[in-house]
């Protein structure tokens, strides 16, 4: 065997050993803050509640031995609302999106309510999940979404499930109907580095990993409804895989 190989070897299985516990004392840190924010949600202290998910996002990174760099902040106008639409590559996306947009509402696969402790925290914040596709369900889903989100941005994974082999999966049309329901501008963020770190189909934390968010400019929702659905779609996915590219 290289010596190559070998160090690799090596330094994979450190890194199973290693995620064992950090991923106990994630879930642990989380059951923690699920139980501290159960009173503000109760009680209807919502930028307390704002103020726990960002300590608990940024926190959790910290926790894994992790800097996460944002790029494009500028981008965001506060006193904006936004369909904030991202890659999905782990399932530390969701954290990385609270640390620089929190309060923002969810609209994500119903499979990650079901995640131990991490669902319960979704529920505190508004997490809306998407359902089968149909006429029925898709008034009841933006009708939740619409009512969940008063006065915030909105968060939705296009993809509708995180990539297996690194690279942005075809977007579903589910934004789309959010996209109309809605009078806000589209937000494109890339997640970079996120597939490396913890990708669906592997167990353990890649702690070499580094991690990147990338804030685009907003794209005008006037802009995007005139064009077919298939343009719609083509446009906002090749500004979040421009980062790709560029690198």
């Amino acid at each position: 065997m290289f010596p190559i190989q070998q160090h690799n070897r090596l330094i994979t299985r450190l890194f199973i050993v290693l995620t064992v516990p950090v991923f106990f004392i994630l879930y642990l840190f989380t059951l923690v803050l699920v139980m501290l924010a159960l009173p503000f949600a109760y009680l209807g202290r919502r930028s307390w509640l704002i103020w726990l998910t960002v300590f608990w996002a940024r926190t959790s990174f910290l926790l894994m031995g992790k800097r996460l760099k944002v790029l494009g902040r500028e981008h965001v106008d506060k006193k904006q609302r936004y369909i904030l639409v991202a890659n999905h590559a782990s399932l530390f996306d969701i954290l990385a999106i609270m640390v620089f947009c929190p309060g923002i509402s969810w609209f994500g696969r119903e499979h990650l309510l079901k995640v131990p402790v991490f669902g319960q925290l979704l529920r505190r914040m508004n997490y809306v999940p998407m359902k089968t596709t149909g006429l029925d369900n898709t008034k009841k889903m933006l009708e939740q979404l619409t009512h969940s989100s008063k006065g915030n941005s909105i968060a939705i994974f296009p993809e509708g499930t995180r990539t297996s082999d690194g690279r942005i999966n075809r977007f579903r049309k589910g934004f789309l109907h959010v996209l109309r329901a809605s009078n806000m501008n589209v937000l494109p963020v890339t997640l970079v580095g996120f597939y490396g770190l913890k990708p669906k189909n592997r167990f353990h934390i890649n702690f070499r990993s580094k991690l990147k968010v990338v804030i685009h400019k907003p794209i005008n929702r006037d802009e995007l409804l005139s064009l077919e659905d298939h343009e719609i779609i083509n446009t906002v996915k090749r500004v979040i895989e421009s980062v790709y590219s560029s690198n």
